[in-house]
């Protein structure tokens, strides 16, 4: 291991960035300048000894990842890029928290070059590692030959206090510990302040005693502020220890050199004028100047940048030799990191006839599955030990776990993720930002209520993750409603940029399957029963994919039926009793309603159009609904115990009972009278 050797502009350049984070914090009127001062001298000796990446392409393959979990913090991530010479100028750290800057207030992905990933709910960031560093994990173990570490990057994240608090970090660093991921390196700000003052009030633990129960290998700094020959060792002997993921805890001081410092005062609060010009005196830097960077400083990051340059330049001369020697592989793993799928991969997808044995949409995935993972070398998959259950495991698939255990390798493409479902989904976020990978997850549809944290922040991001959700309505039966999730598509239709598919058959699947395969920049929820559904006479994979679509066609109809899911197939019932009574019905199938919206007004309008009125059916909570009929038929509260049959016919979703319910709001469109209009059709556009 090698030993520390000072530079002389260390110490400057550590003043620098703790003077720059006070500045920007102090013009903005907003923002944490405690951390960034506090956690200066580590961030300066990471990225100026140990953290291989080019600022001139922060998209370079087997760069090391930096995740800031601890996003309050930004305005330290944001002076390090901009001194490494990212696309991030001066006048953009000024503009730090303006509106469309970017320096936003939490880090943000695809906003700000050089940002891995999304933090700010406190605890996700730590998972993303955890799923990045699994990642590296997994590609080296499938692509490095003899000769050819191509995929050797380390995940380094910094964390504090209150990550350390969430139950998502817990779960993912018990996960990282069981999986050996001795390519994660996490440094623990422990400056012992949150918002609510010193955490003797509420965060009392021995961390080091916890981690090491996980299995992780723990170091510790106990001079944070200024020992930097020991930050330096600690991070060098992280980096050699490869079975074991290492966290060090870091003691520091917040708001270091502020007259704050150590106190909850300088958390989150701009530091006053004064106090500014006496640390910047105190520290060498000119005490009238804002924004000040010496030209030391900026040379000594631009040689960093340029020793990323080189690295990078390297690598692609590895990569090229590798293709010469194993030109399949090659051709595959660069297919990958640019995010295409493979040709034809759309030919695999099952398709059903409506004759085809009804079979509940959970095996219907598991078929799809089955199918693809063969096409498609990047899906990665897990479930929440629910194997079983969610039916997620291709057979013959090796599970991912450390060659030691004897249980499955590296290379392996299904995670047991044990019951964590909030690390999971953070964890799968992290796998994606990583790149190259398409991961799914899975649980009950109701669990994924323990994950929603990750999951908004996945559509935020942009993560291409599939949720395989199960047991999706009161049709799981006798588990009763603790386990029947009414409430939950709503909640998770109303997030943006996520598409929650209920598919009502096979066709149906493959085209939740089809379209969330195609989405890079949008996560996937597919809610699937535990029932058996027949397959429907009008479905296809084409027609699914539009998201809605006309399953039973009549002109002049008096009435529309529009349903999801195990419901579609009880609509078409009702239909054909209506029918047969000379009630003219047609039946919509609405499998997800954010690829609905997506098409054409003219096509949305031709599925569901004015004429008549439209009914919708769903054995869930009716909210939402209303966007796309005039009356609704559903759960207004809890579900019930019981077998499934039984607990449709206690809630009425039953053909006869439809039947009924439809004829009466036909009646009742008629005695009003007037034309009926789509819910679709605006007075006016926003």
């Amino acid at each position: 291991m090698t030993s520390f050797v000072a530079a002389q502009s260390d110490e400057l350049s550590i003043a620098t960035i703790r003077a720059l984070a006070a500045d920007i914090v102090s013009k903005a009127n907003s923002g944490h300048p405690g951390a960034p001062m506090g956690m200066a001298p580590v961030a300066h000796i990471l990225f100026s000894r140990f953290i291989n990446a080019n600022p001139k392409n922060s998209k370079w393959f087997n760069r090391d990842r930096f995740v800031l979990s601890n996003g309050h913090a930004c305005a330290l991530q944001y002076v390090l890029l901009h001194l490494l010479g990212y696309k991030l100028s001066m006048d953009d750290l000024k503009a730090f928290r303006q509106l469309d800057s970017l320096t936003p207030g939490h880090p943000e992905a695809g906003h700000t070059d050089g940002i891995e990933v999304t933090t700010g709910p406190l605890g996700q960031g730590f998972g993303n590692g955890v799923g990045m560093a699994i990642a590296q994990a997994h590609l080296a173990a499938v692509y490095n030959k003899d000769g050819f570490d191509l995929i050797n990057n380390f995940t380094y994240v910094f964390t504090g206090d209150g990550c350390l608090m969430e139950g998502v970090a817990s779960e993912a660093a018990s996960l990282a510990g069981h999986l050996q991921l001795g390519n994660l390196i996490v440094i623990y700000d422990d400056n012992h302040i949150s918002i609510d003052g010193d955490t003797a009030v509420a965060f009392t633990e021995n961390v080091e005693q916890r981690f090491s129960a996980y299995g992780w290998q723990v170091l510790h700094v106990n001079n944070g502020d200024s020992d930097f020959p020991a930050i330096y060792n600690a991070i060098a002997e992280a980096k050699l220890e490869k079975n074991k993921p290492t966290i060090i805890r870091l003691r520091t001081t917040i708001g270091f050199g502020s007259k704050q410092q150590g106190t909850h005062g300088v958390h989150g609060s701009p530091l006053k004028a004064d106090d500014i010009q006496a640390f910047k005196t105190k520290f060498g830097l000119p005490a009238d100047q804002s924004f000040h960077v010496p030209s030391s400083t900026y040379e000594a990051y631009s040689e960093i940048g340029k020793r990323g340059s080189a690295l990078e330049a390297k690598w692609d001369s590895l990569l090229a030799q590798y293709g010469q020697k194993y030109p399949k592989e090659h051709a595959e793993l660069t297919r990958r990191i640019a995010g295409e799928l493979p040709a034809n991969w759309e030919q695999c997808l099952p398709v059903y006839k409506a004759t085809d044995a009804a079979q509940a949409s959970r095996k219907l995935s598991e078929i799809t599955l089955t199918a693809l993972a063969p096409a498609l070398p990047e899906l990665l998959g897990g479930s929440a030990d629910l194997t079983s259950s969610n039916l997620t495991k291709v057979k013959g698939s090796v599970d991912f776990q450390p060659p030691s255990t004897g249980l499955g390798n590296y290379a392996g493409t299904y995670i047991r993720y044990g019951v964590r479902e909030h690390g999971m989904g953070a964890i799968a976020n992290g796998i994606h930002a990583y790149g190259g990978i398409i991961p799914y997850v899975a649980t009950f549809l109701n669990f994924v209520s323990y994950a929603a944290g990750a999951v908004r922040l996945s559509a935020l991001s942009g993560h291409q993750v599939i949720w395989v959700a199960t047991h999706d309505s009161i049709g799981l039966g006798e588990d009763g409603p603790t386990h029947q999730p009414v409430e939950t598509a709503i909640h998770l239709r109303a997030i943006p940029n996520l598409a929650f598919w209920r598919p009502a058959d096979g066709n149906e699947t493959s085209a939740a399957y089809n379209v969330a395969l195609k989405s890079k920049k949008t996560p996937s929820v597919l809610s699937l029963s535990r029932q058996n559904l027949p397959n429907l006479e009008a479905s296809t994979i084409e027609k699914a994919s539009k998201g809605g679509y006309v399953v039973h066609e009549v002109e002049g109809e008096a009435l529309t039926i529009v349903s999801a899911g195990s419901e579609v197939s009880i609509a078409v019932e009702a239909a054909a009793k209506l029918n047969t009574d000379g009630i003219k019905t047609r039946v919509v199938s609405l499998p997800c309603w954010l690829v609905f919206d997506q098409q054409s007004e003219e096509y949305r309008l031709s599925v569901l159009r004015s004429g008549a009125p439209i009914l919708s059916l769903e054995a869930l909570s009716t909210a939402g609904w209303a966007k796309y009929s005039h009356e609704q038929y559903g759960l207004h509260a809890w579900g019930a115990s019981g077998p499934y049959q039984k607990v449709y016919e206690k809630f009425g979703i039953t053909g006869p009972n439809i039947a009924v319910v439809g004829k009466k709001v036909v009646d009742f469109y008629q005695q009003k009278g007037g034309p009926v209009v789509s819910p679709l059709v605006k007075a006016f556009t926003i």
